[in-house]
């Protein structure tokens, strides 16, 4: 699974909209859309703000790991 369907697939999975998301990253929806169709990379910055959104570890959200890490169980 590549990182932008990873992006699509936590979003979805919590009934969220493009707009939604787009929001917590105080962006607009069109520039969230190209970071869900892999058309643009997102900084490390907007990584972290949705790895503590989602409750998930930057590897997951990346796509190192297959696996969600929720953040407060890490070391």
């Amino acid at each position: 699974m590549t990182y932008y369907q990873r992006l699509r697939d936590l979003r979805e999975d919590r009934d969220l909209k493009q707009i939604d998301v787009a929001n917590v990253l105080k962006i607009e929806q069109t520039q969230y859309s190209r970071y869900e169709r892999g058309v643009q990379m997102m900084g490390i910055d907007k990584y972290i703000v949705l790895a503590r959104f989602y409750n998930v570890s930057l590897d997951f959200l990346t796509g190192l790991i297959s696996t969600p890490e929720p953040l407060d169980r890490r070391k």
